[in-house]
């Protein structure tokens, strides 16, 4: 197009008809449609089957890191497969649609960590091995190399394990051990046992004093006497949500 026009701005205006109304046109390549190129399909180009076979029971770790929003580092000295893992990590909370979370080739570059340190829960790649010495960087840690999943301390609290969490562990093994099953129905399996712990929270929420979000009675919560565990990751959940009152 910039052959044929000598102008930029004939190709900025195909860009803006992609970004505005999902189609190019062009007397060459005929047209580019948006909506032949399902953004899901890329959401899917990773095995959750394969992470469930590495790490077993401990995917729970990621789940529970993810839907608390926490950061996790993975490290694996080869790039091809971090950018493989952290890829596929936002999948497990499939229910937030959120690869934006992901930052697959980070270097210990001191502009790109301070960039990091500002988003407030990620998934991040690093082929240095000298990033596991970084506490400040991370909550859950992930050593691809040598399956290894560690939780940093001062993430041990929010981060605590019970019941549900065996009962959600078991679910994803069983899910993903089965044959049958194809990665999308795995990652279908994880978020409808997703949506039933929302359903689990929703009775222990109210309509804030504006009217405009749904924030969580602490109260409410505390009198229902749920295990320590279960009560516990329900509030670091609602907190996660932005649902605590302010």
């Amino acid at each position: 197009m910039y052959l044929k026009h000598g102008s930029p701005v004939k190709m900025m205006e195909s860009y803006i008809a992609v970004l505005t109304k999902g189609i190019c046109q062009s007397e060459e390549n005929g047209s580019f449609l948006s909506k032949d190129f399902d953004a899901r399909k890329a959401y899917l180009a990773g095995s959750i089957k394969d992470i469930v076979s590495q790490f077993g029971m401990e995917t729970v770790i990621l789940h529970t890191a993810l839907m608390l929003k926490k950061r996790i580092v993975v490290y694996h000295p080869k790039i091809e497969a971090v950018q493989e893992f952290t890829r596929t990590l936002p999948a497990l909370v499939w229910h937030r649609q959120d690869w934006t979370i992901l930052h697959s080739y980070v270097h210990l570059d001191a502009d790109e960590l301070e960039a990091l340190q500002m988003c407030p829960g990620y998934v991040a790649g690093f082929v240095d091995l000298e990033v596991s010495n970084r506490a400040d960087l991370y909550d859950v840690f992930v050593n691809l190399a040598d399956s290894e999943i560690t939780i940093a301390p001062p993430a041990k609290e929010a981060m605590t394990m019970g019941k549900l969490h065996k009962e959600i562990g078991q679910l994803i093994v069983q899910s993903a051990e089965d044959p049958e099953k194809s990665d999308s129905q795995v990652i279908q399996d994880i978020s409808l046992k997703t949506k039933e712990i929302f359903t689990n929270l929703a009775p222990f929420s109210e309509v804030s004093g504006d009217g405009e979000k749904r924030v969580l009675n602490y109260e409410a919560l505390k009198q229902r006497r749920l295990p320590p565990a279960t009560e516990n990751f329900l509030y670091h959940l609602a907190a996660a949500e932005q649902m605590l009152k302010i």
